[in-house]
């Protein structure tokens, strides 16, 4: 595997749901999403040579998404079939309140990951790796695999990019939080949800959210605040990101595609600033189309959106 990014988790088939039929009938989507992978096409997309850990069932949904990878240019040599454990799977539903995620993921192949299954290597041979509290939750042999590629990371060199992204359904918040926060103690930059804060601190104060994960240990914290923006904060400074003005129908995978855009701008050497506004442009793209994979930008369509705006 030759990649600047290794992003690490679980991968899973996404089934959206479409606008009511005119004949009542409540259609579905086929998609693919798990954050993680969405982070590594959204990150492949904008240029970044990208390479994914992860496992998944030798079964139609785990093929899918093999070829999905292979048409991105994501490398998948990290990549484990299993005969015995199958891929995961979600459904999206869309209320006046928002999307709504129901999951079939249980004994998943990504869930079954050991350390052994770690390709060292090649996280020494990349320059950022990323994981999830997804891709610590899922089982307590992913949380283990997860925590050895940091410190194979952290022997070599190479930095390591978080984000919190809590799901209750996964854990419960008081473990949930010490695993998160262990993770975040060793990132470098680390990018939490407002609403995951919340649940995993009890802070409903952005400053003091700021403060907290600055606090941990990481150099760059981004926290997503939805409509609000974003926020970003470094040991010196904090530099609000206004929210990039779109025509949002599914907010489904905004934050991951804000996550693998601002990624690879950092990558590519841009200033942290820079590459915020870079991924809230991209992040706002990615909700005027329905799906988590889908709708995602790549660079000339981002940079002509920001050029357009700034006319």
């Amino acid at each position: 595997m030759a990649a600047d990014l290794i992003c690490i988790g679980e991968p899973m088939l996404e089934y959206n749901q479409l606008p009511l039929q005119e004949d009542g009938r409540v259609l579905y989507q086929q998609g693919f999403g798990g954050d993680t992978s969405n982070v590594a096409v959204a990150a492949a997309r904008q240029g970044t040579r990208v390479g994914y850990i992860s496992a998944v069932g030798r079964d139609p949904a785990g093929e899918a998404l093999m070829a999905l990878w292979a048409a991105e240019g994501v490398d998948t040599s990290g990549v484990h079939q299993s005969d015995t454990h199958p891929t995961g799977a979600y459904f999206v539903t869309h209320t006046a309140t928002g999307h709504r995620f129901h999951y079939h993921r249980k004994g998943s192949a990504a869930s079954a990951l050991t350390p052994a299954d770690i390709p060292e290597a090649a996280i020494a041979g990349a320059r950022l790796i990323f994981a999830s509290g997804i891709s610590h939750g899922i089982s307590d042999s992913a949380a283990d695999s997860v925590f050895h590629a940091f410190a194979t990371a952290r022997t070599h060199g190479v930095a390591i990019a978080y984000d919190t992204n809590y799901r209750p359904a996964l854990w419960a918040p008081r473990r949930a939080a010490a695993i998160i926060h262990a993770a975040v103690g060793q990132a470098d930059i680390v990018m939490p949800g407002m609403d995951d804060a919340f649940a995993l601190t009890g802070l409903t104060d952005a400053e003091a959210v700021l403060d907290f994960y600055l606090a941990l240990g990481p150099g760059l914290v981004l926290l997503k605040m939805g409509h609000e923006g974003v926020y970003m904060g470094t040991p010196e400074a904090r530099t609000r990101i206004a929210p990039f003005p779109a025509a949002a129908v599914d907010a489904t995978g905004a934050g991951d595609t804000f996550c693998g855009a601002v990624l690879a701008r950092l990558l590519a050497g841009e200033a942290p600033e820079d590459a915020a506004h870079y991924a809230a442009a991209a992040a706002a793209i990615s909700t005027t189309g329905y799906g988590a994979i889908a709708p995602i930008p790549r660079a000339p369509e981002v940079f002509a959106a920001m050029a357009m705006r700034n006319r």
